[in-house]
């Protein structure tokens, strides 16, 4: 583990400053993600996001050179001031610790200006248009069926096995494997694009009321509505129908989508349901396997928003079966 004085070491010779500088650095709150994140403050005024990773985990080494790709094409993320791969430390703009999280509890009118926002943000992102082979951009492999299937056994194992304790018997273990192979058939048909691939509340900071994009480490090529999933149906923050029905439509008529309504929100909402079985999923191993027991709160915004989506859903009644019984399972579980 890199030492702390290693790190202001190396923010001083970034920003310039003398060694003789009176800094202070503290530790940010952990996240899934195997890196470690510190506010590096040399004034009362100016500071700093340190980030020492994991390279081990390779969307970590990835962060940076994104970022830059990212800024060069206008779309809102934190300026890298410095990368050494070498040490595997980030130096980056500090974009504050308001989150559009922060806002969840906020009348819908302020909600909504800021999710407009994002969704403005988020459609850039997708409309980016060149050739990513002729760039020197690395990125995680694209959304492929073989993605999205280990998305459904990461569900299984680590969420249905692992948090509700139910083990499937083969008759309908074959029946949900069918439904969720016709699944990733319909989402496989959606255009692809550049996709942040976790664009939850948190992963968005609002400064001076403009929304930037962070931990898009894991950014790839996919379908959009996976992005619009995250979001929207985020269990971190909760949505009424009506405005989740607002949202969606001020996206769709943004992009001036080829698709009519109707398909436009059925990929929506089965988007949807891959994106929070792999929600669910992470919860399951970030509290078991990691230890990180604070994920397990999310577990009821993730349940109620899945079964939501589901009654949008078509030809998935064994999965919204068992979608019901988990929720009985983990009733105790405190939001």
């Amino acid at each position: 583990m890199i030492s702390q004085d290693s790190l202001i070491s190396f923010a001083l010779e970034s920003l310039g400053l003398p060694d003789s500088t009176e800094a202070d650095i503290a530790p940010l709150s952990k996240r899934g993600s195997g890196r470690t994140f510190f506010r590096f403050r040399w004034s009362p005024q100016d500071s700093a996001i340190i980030i020492h990773y994991d390279p081990e985990r390779i969307e970590n080494t990835y962060y940076a050179d994104i970022a830059v790709f990212l800024t060069e094409r206008l779309i809102p993320v934190p300026r890298i001031i410095r990368h050494d791969p070498s040490k595997c430390i980030i130096l980056m703009e500090d974009m504050g610790n308001i989150d559009l999280w922060s806002y969840r509890q906020k009348d819908w009118e302020i909600k909504r200006t800021l999710y407009q926002k994002t969704l403005v943000a988020a459609y850039r992102l997708h409309n980016i248009q060149e050739d990513l082979s002729c760039s020197d951009i690395r990125l995680m492999e694209g959304f492929n069926a073989a993605l999205y299937e280990w998305e459904h056994k990461y569900f299984l194992e680590h969420f249905v096995k692992g948090i509700c304790n139910i083990d499937i018997e083969p008759k309908m273990m074959a029946a949900i494997e069918n439904e969720l192979h016709q699944l990733v058939k319909r989402l496989m048909k959606a255009p692809p694009c550049l996709v942040h691939r976790d664009l939850q509340s948190q992963n968005v900071m609002i400064m001076d009321e403009k929304p930037f994009f962070i931990d898009f480490q894991g950014m790839r090529t996919g379908c959009a509505f996976y992005d619009l999933a995250s979001l929207i149906n985020d269990p971190y923050v909760y949505f009424s129908d009506e405005e989740i029905e607002e949202l969606l439509s001020f996206y769709y008529v943004l992009s001036g989508a080829a698709l009519d309504w109707d398909a436009f929100r059925s990929f929506f909402w089965e988007a949807s349901i891959q994106r929070l079985m792999q929600a669910l999923g992470a919860y399951g191993f970030l509290s078991l396997k990691l230890g990180l027991v604070e994920f397990l709160r999310h577990i009821p915004g993730g349940q109620n928003n899945i079964i939501r989506a589901s009654t949008y859903v078509q030809n998935i009644p064994m999965l919204s079966q068992l979608l019901l019984e988990c929720k009985g399972k983990t009733e105790t579980i405190s939001p």
